[in-house]
């Protein structure tokens, strides 16, 4: 692990400078503590980091939970009344990963993961694009179309005309334009440049500017423009940032069912973004889920105890580190290390950072999750996987992150459940033999009750005075429904003078008395 800090430590000092904003924005947006945030980010990179079992997985708060926060701590009586849920809520989780539950991740469809990473993608730019000018009334990690300022993602961009600064928007196009010339050019020259990543340089060109044009009427940046890092005056006041739950409450029922609400969002984004997470690693390696629902939930225990926000598994966080080059689980605990240190030591160094620089890391960011070219690779998939991932991209940028993705995913299933349907057998007919039609069916290795449409339907427009070969061999599983199906034909089958011969594994059967009998008392059979 320790061979590849040179990869390591440039990857988290990104994910740090994309994680600080995020943390603070998060916490603004959740009506918690601003010191909440980053309690949560620093427990998401050192704790979790260390007990996961993603090696380039980052956690920290999350933009999914934040209106389930804010609407919690005003519903439960204030903010450490919310704590006993967050603690709450990390038990949930370990029992999650104790029974299995994280096998439910290896079952979200590629299409749809694929259209997560994208919506993720076009949504970072888009909620970046305000903040990029200098427009900051909706605070970072807001990433719901209906913002908490009031208006939606399309109509704050509408707004910026408005609202336009001058000095935020110049440092920014400068850091974009030193991340471009970074990325594209000056990494392939020198290993110089591989070792201190673009990034650090636009955040660095970000303070000068700053410090600089300070006095300056037209290119200066206010305050309010700025990363806002709470600066302790004492150690007494930095302590004294900490929250601690009261579990005087825990008996409530409202406590519990937040606890759960909390357990299981916060479950769902962590397999989904581990799902994604594995599909961008250029390693492919595997995460194992139950772990990382372990991993989490004590991550959630103990940001609960000690006053900080619940904790996801974050997929821009995570993107920016398998971005960055980041290999191993190094770059997300030194990344909560950063967050710690420099909290301590230098806030008011960090409050000197234009949020327009760190939108412009942030649109990098977002345009390598939705390259143009995958809609163009999706799109020569086929249907059946480009219609769920559009669904999911659509889904996200105008609902939220788990609406979207449960739109695609239930378009998904109805994809599925149509390509059962018309995939439960295969029909050859043949020509006349003895004066009759001679139609073979065969039916797939799996027909379930999916398929009853279908068979019916065929069975149902079978000619009078024809001959049927019933095929079954290949079977491995008849549902119920489908042997009721059958054995309803029989009836149908002799009053239309239709011939059945029926083929399975153990021979051939004409004309069948009972189809149930057939399947339920011979034992190999009944496996069908």
């Amino acid at each position: 692990m320790l061979r590849y800090l040179k990869n390591d430590i440039p990857a988290s000092i990104v994910v740090f400078f994309v994680a600080l904003p995020l943390c603070l924005g998060i916490a603004l947006a959740s009506g918690a503590p601003l010191f909440s945030g980053l309690i949560a980010g620093i427990v998401g990179g050192i704790i979790v980091g260390a007990l996961s079992g993603s090696q380039i997985g980052v956690s920290g708060p999350a933009a999914g939970l934040a209106a389930i926060v804010l609407t919690a701590i005003g519903a439960l009586g204030g903010y450490e009344n919310f704590l006993v849920a967050v603690v709450l809520g990390g038990a949930i989780q370990i029992i999650f990963g104790i029974l299995k539950a994280g096998i439910i991740g290896y079952y979200f469809p590629s299409s749809v993961i694929k259209g997560m990473l994208t919506g993720i993608g076009i949504i970072i730019i888009l909620k970046q694009i305000p903040h990029f000018f200098g427009y900051d009334t909706d605070p970072e990690g807001d990433f719901a179309f209906f913002q908490i300022d009031g208006e939606n993602t399309f109509s704050e961009i509408f707004n910026i005309v408005n609202f336009i600064s001058p000095g935020a928007t110049m440092v920014a196009f400068l850091a974009l334009g030193i991340l471009v010339l970074w990325d594209s050019f000056l990494t392939k020259k020198a290993k110089i440049f591989q070792l201190i990543q673009g990034p650090l340089v636009a955040v660095a060109v970000g303070i000068l500017f700053y410090y600089l044009s300070k006095d300056n009427t037209i290119w200066n940046i206010s305050s309010d423009h700025l990363v806002s890092v709470p600066i302790p005056d004492t150690v007494e006041s930095f302590l004294g940032q900490f929250s601690f739950p009261n579990f005087q409450v825990i008996a409530r029922p409202e406590i519990w069912i937040t606890a759960f609400t909390i357990a299981l969002v916060a479950s769902l984004e962590t397999l989904l973004c581990v799902e994604a997470t594995d599909k961008l690693d250029p390693q492919k390696r595997v995460t194992p889920t139950n772990k990382e629902l372990l991993a989490q939930g004590t991550g959630n225990i103990i940001s609960g105890l000690i006053g900080g926000l619940p904790i996801t598994q974050v997929i821009v966080r995570s993107s920016a580190n398998i971005q960055s080059g980041g290999r191993t689980k190094m770059s997300a605990i030194i990344h909560g290390f950063l967050l710690l240190i420099s909290v301590i030591l230098i806030p008011r160094l960090l409050n000197m950072i234009p949020l327009s620089v760190l939108a412009a890391i942030l649109f990098i960011v977002g345009y390598k999750l939705a390259k143009p070219a995958l809609f163009k690779k999706m799109y020569q998939l086929g249907w059946k996987q480009f219609v769920p991932f559009v669904v999911t991209v659509l889904g996200i940028i105008f609902t939220d992150l788990l609406v979207g993705i449960g739109l695609g995913l239930g378009v998904g299933i109805a994809v599925i459940l149509l390509k059962s349907y018309q995939n439960s057998h295969f029909l050859h007919i043949e020509d006349k033999s003895n004066g009759k039609h001679k139609i073979k069916m065969t039916l797939a290795e799996e027909v379930t009750f999916f398929n009853k449409g279908a068979i019916l339907k065929e069975l149902d427009s079978l000619p009078s005075n024809s001959y049927l070969e019933l095929d079954v061999s290949k079977t491995r599983y008849l549902d119920n429904d489908i042997i009721e199906i059958l054995e309803e034909f029989t009836v149908k089958a002799f009053n239309r003078n239709i011939d059945i011969k029926l083929i399975s594994e153990r021979g051939v059967v004409e004309n069948p008395d009972s189809y149930i009998e057939f399947f339920r008392l011979r034992p190999k059979l009944g496996e069908l």
